[in-house]
């Protein structure tokens, strides 16, 4: 599991902020990229493969990254491409990563023969199980069910990045920016808390999705703290795993149940053994 609250079972994905009337955003394509309609693609709904066809929506998770020109963007599920489109309208070069290869090949062919083509680069695969590249800041709709694990992939990702605006299920959000002493407050909050500064963006409903997911969506900004704290993450999620292994527990009795004496006892004489 993920140092969060494990991999999200989420059921939706936004997938990649393509728009509505065959993909045209509001302030039109760039020059040469023709809005795609993608016929005969079928979107597959059980790997969370759902349009965002607000442009207005698009636009603005755009306007929120504050990209620069000299900018190089990670951007998972880039789908059809239109979000792709306008990011790469904006900075120097976008590195997208999709693990479809038939949305891979409509990509392409939506970039062919532009302006924008030697701008893109395009992996094949897995973004959990490949190393991420240099990038400045990402910009994503994510499959929902990988939200927590790429969560922190990202952020113990090195070199640092500026910032990273991402489409998240609600309740996972709200997770990530609930305060100590509320109802959503969690492990996921603690780990995500220690190392960035996260907020919540907006709000983006089911119907502005084709077709519509089971959830409801929003956009969050995930800025890293640089430096990060001065702790060793791996130990440190240990411990917060115990402090929520029971959400009603209090303290005092998750760290004195049988299973976490024996399991500190144990990390202990570990300990004593490598250390003389």
């Amino acid at each position: 599991a993920a140092p969060g609250e494990g991999s999200a079972r989420r059921g939706a994905r936004s997938e990649r902020g393509a728009t509505a009337a065959g993909g045209v955003s509001a302030d039109g394509p760039a020059a040469g990229v023709t809005p795609l309609s993608a016929p005969g693609i079928l979107f597959n709904t059980g790997a969370g493969q759902h349009i965002l066809k607000n442009p207005l929506i698009v636009n603005s998770i755009i306007e929120k990254a504050a990209l620069r020109r000299t900018d190089v963007v990670l951007e998972v599920g880039p789908g059809t491409g239109n979000l792709t489109v306008k990011i790469l309208e904006k900075v120097k070069k976008v590195i997208a990563c999709e693990i479809d290869p038939r949305l891979v090949g409509e990509l392409q062919k939506r970039v062919q023969g532009t302006c924008l083509a030697n701008k893109l680069e395009i992996k094949v695969g897995d973004v959990l199980k490949s190393d991420l590249p240099f990038f400045d800041a990402c910009v994503a709709n994510l499959p929902y069910q990988i939200s927590s694990p790429f969560v922190f992939k990202l952020l113990l990702h090195r070199p640092f990045f500026r910032c990273a605006i991402l489409m998240f299920q609600r309740e996972f959000a709200l997770r990530l920016v609930a305060k100590p002493g509320t109802k959503l407050y969690c492990r996921l909050s603690v780990n995500t808390q220690l190392l960035a500064r996260v907020d919540h963006l907006m709000k983006v409903g089911k119907n502005n999705f084709r077709p519509p997911p089971k959830v409801e969506s929003s956009v969050v900004r995930i800025e890293p703290k640089n430096p990060p704290p001065p702790i060793n993450f791996q130990e440190w999620d240990g411990l917060v795993r115990i402090a929520f292994v029971r959400k009603n527990k209090t303290l005092s009795a998750a760290f004195k149940s049988s299973a976490v004496e024996q399991l500190l006892d144990h990390n202990y004489r570990i300990h004593c053994s490598l250390h003389n």
